[in-house]
């Protein structure tokens, strides 16, 4: 799966546990380690688990391994790494107080017109 594919597929996965504020950052040209950023949040801890346990099963369904899932117990912030993808899923006050998106303000940022975002 290329890693557009793979963007839309964790992008999908975020949107159907309602994650909020869903973005994706080109990190292509800074990191030699992936190509895109996902950053979402959650308001709650089982929320912000049921995202990243999403992304993941979303990802195993499909043949993709996942490299790495750190912060699960915690769920302040969880890091689902796809390869290509790495997804960032916040509780709604960390990422406030991290702000992931700052320190990449200089790459293209994407923005998603989802179902959830609609109400539907």
């Amino acid at each position: 799966m290329d890693s557009k594919s793979l963007l839309n597929l964790s992008v999908k996965a975020c949107d159907d546990k309602r994650a909020e504020d869903i973005i994706a950052i080109d990190v292509k040209n800074v990191t030699g380690i992936t190509d895109y950023f996902v950053v979402c949040h959650g308001n709650s801890e089982r929320q912000v688990q049921a995202i990243a346990r999403e992304v993941k099963d979303a990802a195993q369904k499909e043949g993709i391994n996942v490299n790495r899932l750190e912060g699960f117990n915690e769920a302040r912030w969880i890091l689902v790494d796809l390869g290509d993808v790495v997804v960032h899923v916040f509780h709604h006050e960390e990422r406030d107080y991290y702000k992931l998106e700052r320190l990449y303000r200089d790459q293209e940022i994407f923005t998603f017109e989802l179902e959830t975002a609609n109400g539907l």
